[in-house]
């Protein structure tokens, strides 16, 4: 810092604070540290009684907080987000379409441990909507050096920290399991379920089969639905081990490659996840347990938009869910600004 005539001071980066009190009135920052001294608010300064000013002496390899700002921008923005405009060292990223927030986490946590600098995010692999807030970059101190600004693009790397894969509109068959529910015995309540969940993305249902409890029924309608050009495919019940429940069985039978059948996830530990190549597509096969059909979010709400986003989720990642997994069923409930599945 260097200390400064006020009416020499245009140009010039505050180093503190400029308040001003007005008895009765108004008591707060007339201008914050950081802000560049304007002709204009030489007799604002002057006003509330500062002749001399503290100001940023600019030095050889050193940066003023909204530059590094800037740069922390440039290492996290990727397509379909835009930022705000720099304001006291601190820069948004906001979204400019709906899909799904990806985050190189490694990347993420390397650029944090620099020090000096901030970057906080909303959970990855989540939906976000056109207007979200996704994150908040902050250069802490007033100046920070350039040298330290290289090594944040340098642990960032040359991908952008933060991306947004849009949906896609995809056709859907629902194959409908389970013997009571193809002879009328109980009245399906699954598809509704599904269909509802369904509408909340791009999407046009094929058809609904139901095969009862027949394994090569079951392969078949699925296989029939590719055919037909589906983009996924849903099963609904027949996932546990009880003799009667063949879906998974059905599911390997069509060739599909099984990503997991299991998930650490309450309500959702049936699901099985898989998918199957058919002439240069890949169609993700889900089984779905029947806590879908009842239980307001299960693991189907976590893989769901992903899927609806072509993204490709593997077994380990699957895994990962056993943090946060359990949803506990609030009464009101908030979901996804909550922990389950995060």
């Amino acid at each position: 810092m260097k200390e400064i005539r006020t009416i020499d001071a245009v140009g010039h980066v505050l180093c503190h604070d400029i308040t001003q009190i007005i008895k009765d009135e108004k008591k707060g920052v007339l201008f914050p540290k950081g802000h560049v001294v304007r002709e204009e608010d030489i007799p604002l300064l002057l006003s509330v009684g500062k002749e001399n000013l503290y100001v940023w002496e600019k030095q050889e390899g050193m940066l003023h907080e909204n530059e590094g700002a800037e740069i922390l921008y440039k290492i996290c923005a990727g397509e379909h987000m835009h930022g705000t405009p720099v304001k006291e060292g601190k820069i948004e990223l906001v979204a400019d379409a709906e899909g799904v927030l990806k985050i190189r986490r490694d990347a993420l946590l390397r650029v944090n441990s620099l020090g000096e600098m901030m970057i906080a995010s909303r959970h990855g692999d989540f939906p976000v909507k056109k207007g979200d807030k996704l994150a908040g970059t902050r250069v802490i101190p007033l100046v920070i050096s350039g040298e330290k600004m290289d090594r944040a693009v340098e642990a960032a790397g040359k991908e952008p920290l933060f991306s947004i894969l849009p949906y896609h509109q995809k056709k859907v068959g629902i194959v409908t399991t389970g013997s009571e529910v193809a002879k009328g015995l109980i009245r399906d309540t699954f598809t509704p379920v599904l269909e509802e969940k369904l509408r909340e993305f791009p999407t046009e249902v094929l058809g609904r089969t139901m095969p009862g409890d027949d394994r090569k029924r079951i392969t078949g309608d699925i296989l029939n639905f590719v055919e037909q050009g589906a983009d996924l495919v849903l099963c609904t019940g027949g996932m546990s081990v009880d003799p009667d429940d063949r879906t998974p069985g059905a599911i390997r039978d069509t060739g599909a490659r099984i990503v997991t059948y299991g998930a650490p996830v309450l309500p959702g530990a049936m699901l099985l996840l898989a998918y199957l190549d058919a002439g240069g597509r890949t169609v993700p096969v889900l089984g779905l347990p029947g806590c879908v059909m009842y239980a307001k979010r299960t693991i189907f709400d976590l893989v769901l938009p992903r899927i609806m986003a072509d993204d490709p989720i593997k077994a380990e990642e699957i895994a990962a869910y056993g943090e946060g997994g359990l949803c506990l069923n609030c009464e009101r409930c908030t979901f996804p600004n909550c922990g389950f599945g995060k």
